[in-house]
């Protein structure tokens, strides 16, 4: 664990040797071409006096001159995107190496700059005007989100005289060019064909660490200054298009209409003023004085700011005062404290998105109220085409997709797209503001945003939704977190794979609540909601090194706030992976009067293999590739456990359980007199009667609580309906009950599942007479699980009609209940849901559906959800009755949504989507398969008209989409979904032309999606022209969101070959009264399991399925060298080429063979040359050492051989003079020495040595005469 940083006030020191105090950028942006080119002003403070070089971070461009200090600059930069090529799928590991380069955190630096000499770099005196100034400026920019007390100002003085700069500051001024950049911005509607409105918008993204490439910087997170942006930018929608030659004036005016009618704009359109919104506070506009169709926004950022935080969009934008929403009273409570909330969008959706932002004014009020005041002037939102993710958030600004705007008849997408604009909101405070120290430390800063989120939702939703939903993220965690790193460890791993930020999101905030549950219990406050207070107090206070927030940070604010240890619990849920899982037994002991309870932790004993999942594929190839391993799973959670008893007279005690271990035994003391209660009025009645005494007289000892689910309790709604109670020998076994029922982690402080050995009729009482929610759906899950019987069956219909119900208790009764639409049990749960349906939903005494009305958003839930519920009703044979078939047919062909304020697409693409799920399930009918009845002859024509009917249906709403719209397509979508299932179930003839039209550009995302991922279900890898039609799309596609969604569909294609799921043979077929069972081989078997279960298995197999295919392969070759495919798309397409083929370290290059050449002297000055057919098969080296050798072995004394000047070279000597060199070699004899001293052994035979003269003109090796 990392130790708690004990210096305040003072940024952290930079490994560059310098600190970045201000960034001016000017940027001007060229929609037609996309391309920009801009200009950069970087003040720099050095850290030492001798600083000689300095780094930046810089992607993408062109360098066109660099200044330090007004003096004229040397650089050296390469543009590392060039070098990103792949000369073969089977060479990717060295491309790969490139990427991890270029996607470290921060990443190295490309620009390296040249401090020239004439710039001195001088010690910065503290009273100079230069200090004062920047005093004046860090104290400004550290007190701007301050609340303006006298602590703030005191305070703030002081960490602002702690880190000012030692030496003077230095300007680095940088003139720069992109075109078509890959990363960074995003160009919409300037592509060919492309009819929507031109914008442009950055795409950077914080959370993820991805860097910011349009303009030279300090690619760091941590590295934080004060920013003035300017933006040049086309004045109108007409002048993007217009040429110089264009803006000819005339009388002052200037001629665009020509360039307007080119592109196809009207006159209305052309007109249109572009809009820049961008991070800060607008200071001027000005429109050129030397050209008037362009004009110039700037922005100011006093707030410290990294680059990524730093974004901004052009375009046609309508603007929209979503101040205008709030409330008087809030308006009285801030006033001028108010936070303006500003919106922007593309003409015609301003309706849009006042529906979609009418709760964002109440949100930001909410939040400052409650946790601290907003760090920035404003919060702006602009919506756009082509956004990858539904938010990306920057420092004041949050740009949002046009996918979450919805118009007011649309209840559907409420609460989704709701928080995630309030989550976007949420990360201005801590995400933006305050940011994480290094990448482990993402899951706090991320809880800590999703935790607010939650709060304001839980006040305008409620807290009934508010706690089913926790309890719905909780039991998605517990399945979710099987061998997967720990929170703190998925930080350092986001690089790789973006996707576990979903993961982080989902557990991160719920660690939160369950901290909050048990700090509240210790110290009776909302602990956290203090805690990420006090955060943001210290953040304004500087307190907080350079806003950044740390585990331990946390950690030890939680211990001191909460007046308790905490690192049991960091460790756990932190630090450490999984989630328990609890089994407990309880019996009642009459003799000491006390519940005995044992409570076993089993999540080590379900560790058993599990089979690979399509959809996190890809994601455990990457962690296998990278050697990421999951965390050691926990054998002992430790913690308090409240245990509530509902005793005999209805009071719930609590008592407050310590896990140690991982069985723990313990004794609780039982406080009432032994007396059950009476289930239900109707149970009270019987028993009244039985004994003689008035039901409504009060002189009964017993005590009878009126709960939920108590209708159709008359003898004639029981006949009517079909219910039955309990039997004599169960009510006798509820009388000798001493208590209602046992309720473990009442308080909801664990992640975890809970099996609680209790009888069912106690499960009844928990969801009848306790009003937690949570409790409730327990119940409904624990009775889900049994087996199917006419009494559950009677307990979830009346579930489903008692409104007093929370409407996702309902829903899910409604689901469990198919569970009991069987046969054996008389059809009875189908009976329940049919009738249910009629009576909430059909006129008095009829079948004939009422005109649809949504008013009510809960009984419009269990609409949807009873409609979906009778659709999943099969028999034993797995075929679904016609009455099944008939009922949905029926409501949807008589559906009328004429008196509904609502739109009723999404409730006919639930129908749509039932009744193609009800028509899957039919029996094949082999062709001996004949019956001579004649009646069940009809009955199988009419059967199969009806289907017919069905698909014509599903079909003609396909088809008025075409022709009237629906919101966003969904009509199209959802036909297309059903008729891609009905030709995999060989219920409709394959044909794929019907997809590939709906592929093309220019038709909604949502649809070409659909229509792709429809091609991928049918064998997409045997059709060449089809595979290389896909690839092309996800690496060329002018939507960066388009391109991320085919590559998750790629790789679940992927995953569906290697898994082995669509070329598996069947192990056995079935028949009417034969079975003939396949035997297969053991190493076939466990061929077929590993493929399932793991990475290596699957990866071979995938390699031997595809690896041989030339279309796919030279498709993903072209893919990874896309000029349009972004950093991040190039490294998953590298993930997916290295998970196909076999990678190759080495190429061999083959040369040919030199040849021996021949000469003839013709006469007269001529000669010829020409190649032999003799090949040389030594180098020339070792030819020339054997001829000298056989020359100095007639002599009599042997002499070593004189080695060329190229082989000494190659041993290390000096490199060659450029004289001529000539060499004598003296005869045998007494020689002297080189050196003026006399040899040793100058009176026994000398051996001759050489001797070299330099000669002027000499041109070869020519020995001595």
């Amino acid at each position: 664990m990392p130790g708690l940083v004990e210096t305040q006030g003072v940024p952290p020191s930079s490994g560059l040797g310098y600190s970045v105090s201000h960034q001016k950028v000017e940027l001007d942006i060229d929609l037609a071409s996309r391309s920009l080119k801009g200009k950069t002003e970087i003040t720099i403070h050095p850290h030492h006096k001798d600083l000689k070089l300095v780094h930046l971070n810089f992607r993408q461009g062109q360098l066109k001159r660099i200044t330090v200090g007004g003096k004229t600059a040397t650089s050296k930069y390469v543009d590392p995107y060039e070098t990103l090529q792949l000369y073969g799928v089977q060479y990717h590991r060295k491309l790969s190496s490139k990427l991890d380069a270029l996607s470290k955190t921060p990443p190295e630096p490309e620009l390296v700059i040249t401090i020239p000499k004439a710039v001195r770099i001088e010690e910065l005196d503290p009273f100079s005007i230069e200090a004062q100034t920047q005093l004046s400026l860090r104290a400004t920019s550290g007190g701007a989100s301050g609340t303006g007390g006298v602590d703030d100002t005191v305070d703030g003085s002081r960490a602002t005289e702690a880190s000012l700069p030692r030496f003077t500051a230095i300007t680095i001024a940088i003139e720069f060019m992109i075109e078509k950049p890959r990363d960074g911005i995003q160009f919409v509607g300037v592509e060919n064909r492309d009819l929507r409105y031109p914008h442009a918008f950055t795409a950077n993204s914080s959370d993820t660490g991805e860097s910011c490439c349009l303009f030279p910087c300090v690619d760091d997170m941590s590295s934080r200054c004060t920013w003035d942006v300017s933006i040049r930018c086309p004045r109108t929608l007409g002048d993007i298009f217009s040429k110089p030659s264009d803006n000819v004036h005339v009388n002052g005016t200037s001629s665009r209409t020509t360039s307007s009618k080119k592109v196809g704009l009207s006159a209305e359109d052309a007109a249109l003023d572009m809009v820049v919104a961008c991070s800060g506070d607008m200071t001027d506009e000005i429109i050129d004085p030397k050209d008037q169709a362009r004009k110039t926004v700037s922005f100011s950022c006093n707030s410290p700011l990294s680059a990524h935080q730093i974004g901004f969009a052009v375009g046609p934008f309508e603007y929209v005062n979503l101040s205008q929403f709030r409330e008087s009273d809030e308006d009285d409570q801030l006033g001028a404290n108010a936070v303006p909330v500003h919106a922007f969008c593309l003409p015609g959706r301003a309706d849009e998105v006042k529906n979609t932002c009418l709760p964002m004014a109440k949100a930001v009020d909410f939040i400052s109220l409650t946790y601290g005041s907003y760090p920035f002037a404003s919060f702006k939102l602009c919506f756009v085409d082509d956004l990858r993710r539904d938010t990306l958030p920057a420092a004041g600004f949050s740009i949002c997709s046009d996918r979450i705007l919805f118009p007011e008849n649309i209840i559907d997408m409420m609460y989704e797209s709701t928080r995630c604009l309030v989550h976007s909101l949420a990360y201005q405070w801590v995400g933006i503001n305050i940011i994480p120290n290094e990448p482990t430390d993402t899951w706090v800063v991320t809880g800590i945003a999703y935790y607010i989120t939650d709060t304001f939702m839980k006040k305008i939703g409620g807290n009934n939704e508010y706690r089913y939903r926790q309890k719905l993220l909780a039991d998605k965690v517990c399945d979710l977190d099987v061998l997967r790193p720990s929170l703190w460890d998925m930080g350092a791993i986001l690089k790789i794979d973006p996707s576990e930020m979903e993961f982080i999101s989902l557990k991160a905030p719920l660690v939160l609540y369950i901290l909050e549950r048990r700090l509240s219990k210790a110290s009776g406050k909302a602990t956290v909601s203090r805690i990420i207070s006090r955060i943001f107090l210290n953040a304004r206070m500087g307190d907080l090194p350079n806003c950044e927030l740390t585990s331990a940070y946390f950690q030890k604010l939680c211990e001191r706030m909460g007046h308790t240890k905490l690192d049991a619990f960091f460790n756990q849920w932190v630090y450490g992976a999984g989630c328990p899982r609890f089994t407990a037994s309880q019996r009642f002991n009459k003799k000491k009067l006390v519940v005995e309870m044992m409570i076993s932790q089993v999540q080590t004993e379900h560790m058993s293999a599990r089979d690979l999942e399509r959809s996190t594929f890809m994601r455990d190839v990457k962690e296998e590739i990278r050697n990421i391993y999951a965390g050691t799973v926990q054998h002992v959670f430790t913690g308090s456990m409240t245990i509530q008893i509902h005793e005999a007279d209805g009071t719930p005690y609590e008592h407050i359980v310590e896990i140690k271990e991982a069985v723990t035994k313990f004794d609780i003391p039982y406080n009432t007199k032994y007396k059950r209660l009476k289930r239900n009025r109707r149970q009270k009645e019987r028993a009244a009667a039985m004994s003689g005494i008035d039901p409504n007289s009060e002189a009964q000892d017993d005590v009878l609580l009126y709960c939920l689910g108590d209708v159709l309790q008359s003898d004639e709604d029981m006949e009517k309906w079909k219910l039955v109670e309990w039997t004599k020998e169960d009510e006798s076994r509820m009388g000798q009950e001493s208590y209602e029922w046992i309720r473990m982690d009442a308080d909801f402080e664990w992640i975890c599942k809970m099996s609680l050995g209790m009888p069912g009729y106690m499960y009844l009482s928990q969801l009848q007479q306790d009003r937690d929610v949570v409790a409730q759906l327990e119940s409904i899950q624990h009775m889900a699980a049994q087996r199917e019987h006419a009494l559950i069956s009677t307990i979830f219909v009346r579930t489903i009609l008692d409104r007093r119900y929370f409407h996702g208790i309902r829903t899910a009764a409604t689901k469990a209940l198919v569970k009991h639409a069987k046969q054996e049990v008389d059809w009875i749960g189908l009976f329940h849901l049919e009738n249910a349906f009629q009576e909430l939903y059909c006129l008095p005494n009829s079948t004939m559906v009422r005109s649809n009305d949504f008013s009510d958003r809960a009984s419009y839930a269990v609409q949807l959800a009873l409609i979906e519920a009778i659709s999943e009703v099969r028999d034993d044979d797995g075929k679904t009755p016609v009455r099944v078939k008939q009922f949905l047919y029926d409501k949807l062909k008589f559906n009328d949504n004429s008196n509904n304020e609502f739109s009723d697409c999404f409730y006919i693409s639930t129908l749509l989507k039932s009744i193609c799920n009800a028509l899957l399930g039919k029996r094949e009918r082999s062709a001996n398969d004949m019956d001579f009845d004649i009646n069940r002859e009809i009955e199988r024509q009419a059967e199969e008209q009806l289907d017919k009917d069905c698909i014509a249906e599903i079909d003609r709403y396909r088809r008025i989409d075409e022709w009237a719209g629906s919101f966003r397509n969904i009509f199209s979508r959802t036909s297309l979904e059903c008729q891609k299932r009905l030709m995999k179930a060989k219920l409709l003839q394959v044909d794929l032309v019907q997809f590939v039209q709906y592929t093309r550009a220019g038709v909604l995302e949502e649809l070409r999606l659909k229509a792709f991922e429809t091609l991928l279900e049918f064998r997409l890898f045997e059709h060449p022209e089809l595979i290389t039609w896909f690839i092309y799309n996800m690496s060329t596609d002018a939507s960066p969101y388009i391109r991320r969604n085919l590559y998750r569909l790629f790789s679940e294609a992927l995953a569906t070959i290697a898994f082995g799921t669509e070329s598996e043979p069947s192990g056995s077929f079935a028949g009417n009264s034969l079975v003939i069972e396949q035997e297969s081989s053991t190493e076939a078997r466990q061929g077929q399991l590993a493929r399932r279960q793991t990475i290596p298995g699957a990866l071979d197999a995938l390699k031997q399925e595809l690896g041989s295919n030339k279309a796919l392969k030279e498709a993903l070759w072209a893919a990874c060298n896309s000029p349009r495919a972004s950093l991040a798309e190039l490294c998953d397409f590298v993930y997916a080429v290295g998970a196909l083929y076999h990678p190759v370290e080495q190429a061999m290059a083959r040369l040919k063979l030199p040849r021996y050449w021949k000469t003839q002297h013709l006469g007269n000055g001529k000669m010829k040359f020409w190649k032999t057919n003799t090949f040389r098969t030594r180098p020339m080296g070792s030819t020339t050492t054997s001829i000298t050798s056989k020359t100095t072995t007639a002599a009599p004394s042997s002499t070593q051989p004189v080695k060329r000047k190229r082989e000494q070279d190659t041993n290390g000597a000096t490199p060659p003079l450029s004289h001529k060199v000539t060499l004598k070699i003296p005869k045998l004899g007494t020689v002297c020495s080189a050196s003026s001293q006399p040899s040793p052994s100058s009176t026994t035979t000398v051996k001759p040595k050489i001797k070299l003269k330099l000669k002027a003109k000499s041109s070869s090796f020519s020995p001595a005469p």
